[in-house]
C-alpha cells in the first residue's frame, strides 16, 4: 500500500495553515509524516544554525546526531548542494553518517523559507533497504515547499 500524499499534504496543511514559528511546523511535519507510513523509522529535521552546520530539530524516532557540518553524510550533501538526496543503500554512499545503526535507506529534502533561504534539511531513515521512490522525494518536497515557502 502506498502512502496517501493528497490526504497527507491536506491534513499537514489544515494543521499549519496560519502558523509562521518554524520548529513548531517542523515539529508537526515531523509528526504527521513519521505516523503516516511504516517504511519511515526517523523522521525529522536538522536546522541550519551557523554557516556549513545543522544541528538536530523537531523529530520522531530513536537519537538522532546532533550537529552534522554540511561536509559529511546525506544531510550535509543536502544542504551543500541544495538537492534532493535519495539514498538506497546507505552503506554505499560515502561519508554516511551512522547516527542509528538500524537506518538502511534515506531520503532527505532541502528546506527553504519564502525568501529562498536554506533553513535545514528533512530527514527521513528507513530501516528498510531501497524503500523510498522519486514519488515519494517530489510529493515530500512539494509539502515542504507548501509550508515553510508560504
Amino acid at each position: 500500500m502506498s502512502l496517501d500524499y493528497k490526504t497527507l499534504a491536506q491534513t499537514i496543511d489544515a494543521l499549519t495553515r496560519g502558523e509562521t514559528d518554524e520548529v513548531a511546523l517542523m515539529a508537526t511535519v515531523a509528526c504527521e509524516v513519521h505516523h503516516a507510513d511504516d517504511r519511515f523509522d526517523w523522521t525529522g529535521f536538522y536546522r541550519v544554525v551557523a554557516p556549513e552546520l545543522l544541528k538536530i530539530g523537531p523529530y520522531q524516532g530513536g537519537h538522532g546526531c546532533l550537529v552534522i557540518p554540511f561536509s559529511r553524510g546525506v544531510c550535509g550533501a543536502a544542504a551543500r548542494s541544495g538537492e534532493v538526496q535519495l539514498v538506497a543503500d546507505v552503506e554505499a554512499f560515502e561519508g554516511h553518517i551512522a547516527c542509528a545503526t538500524s537506518t538502511r535507506s534515506e531520503l532527505v529534502i532541502p528546506v527553504k523559507d519564502r525568501k529562498g533561504r536554506l533553513i535545514g534539511v528533512f530527514d527521513i531513515d528507513s530501516d528498510q533497504p531501497d524503500a523510498f521512490s522519486h514519488k515519494d522525494a517530489s510529493e515530500m518536497s512539494a509539502i515542504l515547499a507548501s509550508v515553510f515557502g508560504r
